[in-house]
C-alpha cells in the first residue's frame, strides 16, 4: 500500500502547466485550511495570510527547479527556497504578542505560518507525499491538540506575585511562609515599588494547580491579611 502511494505521487513530479497548476491549487487549499483554524480563533494571521505564505513558498521552490532544469542554472535548485525558512520568521514575529512574563500569545500562529511555508516548499518541489502528511499532522495539531494540551497543562498555570513588607526583619518569615503554604519558586528580594524607605519587596513565581483554584487576586488578598504585608499584587 505504501509503495503504491509513493509510486502514485512519483507520477506528479514533472514540471509542466498541469503539474504547476496542481501545486498551486494544493498550496491554496492546504494553506487556506490551516489559516482557517487560526482565523476562527481571531488571530492576526488568518486564512488569506496562510494561503499567501504557502503559495509564495511553493512558487519559490518551483522557480528554483525551473531555473535548474529548464534554463540550465548551475547550482542548488532549492537554494532560493532555503531563504523562505529564515525569511518567514520576520512575518511570524509580527504575530507574537508579549503581554507579560507569563502571558505570550501568537506562538502557535507563528509556528503555523512556518509550517505552511515548509508545506508550500514541499509542494513546489513535487514532494506531495511529505507535504500531504505534514499538512494532515499540522491541521490535527492546531485543531484537536489544544484540547489535549488544555487538559494536561492549561489547568496548571503559573503567575508572578509581588508583596511589600515593612522591614527586613520579616523577609525570612515571609519566604518560609510562601514556601510552606504554596508551590513557589524563585523568590527574590527587590526594592520596594512604593519607594518608601525601610520597606522591602518580595517577588515570587507561584504555580497554581487545577484542584487548588488559586488565582493572583485570591493569593494577594490572603497575603494582605497578614500584619507584615503592606500590600500584594500580581507581578507581570
Amino acid at each position: 500500500m505504501a509503495a503504491a502511494i509513493t509510486k502514485f505521487f512519483g507520477y506528479l513530479i514533472e514540471i509542466d502547466f498541469w503539474h504547476i497548476l496542481l501545486r498551486v491549487v494544493l498550496a491554496l487549499l492546504m494553506g487556506g485550511i490551516i489559516g482557517m483554524e487560526r482565523g476562527k480563533q481571531g488571530r492576526a494571521a488568518g486564512m488569506r495570510t496562510h494561503i499567501l505564505v504557502c503559495l509564495g513558498a511553493a512558487l519559490t521552490a518551483m522557480t528554483g527547479i525551473y531555473a535548474y532544469e529548464l534554463i540550465g542554472y548551475d547550482g542548488d535548485p532549492l537554494r532560493i527556497s532555503a531563504q523562505v525558512i529564515s525569511g518567514i520568521g520576520f512575518l511570524g514575529v509580527g504575530t507574537i504578542l508579549i503581554k507579560g512574563r507569563f502571558q505570550i500569545t501568537g506562538l502557535t500562529t507563528a509556528a503555523g505560518l512556518w509550517a505552511a511555508a515548509t508545506i508550500g516548499i514541499a509542494l513546489g518541489a513535487g514532494f506531495y507525499l511529505g507535504a500531504t502528511l505534514a499538512f494532515i499532522a499540522t491541521v490535527l495539531t492546531m485543531t484537536f491538540m489544544h484540547r489535549f494540551e488544555y487538559r494536561v497543562t492549561h489547568k496548571n498555570t503559573r503567575f508572578g506575585i509581588y508583596l511589600e513588607i515593612s522591614g527586613t526583619q520579616h523577609v525570612r518569615k515571609m519566604q518560609d511562609l510562601l514556601r510552606e503554604n504554596y508551590n513557589v519558586a524563585d523568590i527574590q528580594v527587590t526594592p520596594p515599588r512604593s519607594g518608601v524607605a525601610g520597606n522591602v519587596g518580595l517577588e515570587a513565581v507561584v504555580f497554581s494547580y487545577a484542584n487548588t483554584q488559586l488565582t493572583p487576586d485570591s493569593l494577594a488578598r490572603k497575603l494582605e491579611e497578614m500584619d507584615e504585608v503592606l500590600f500584594a499584587m500580581e507581578s507581570i
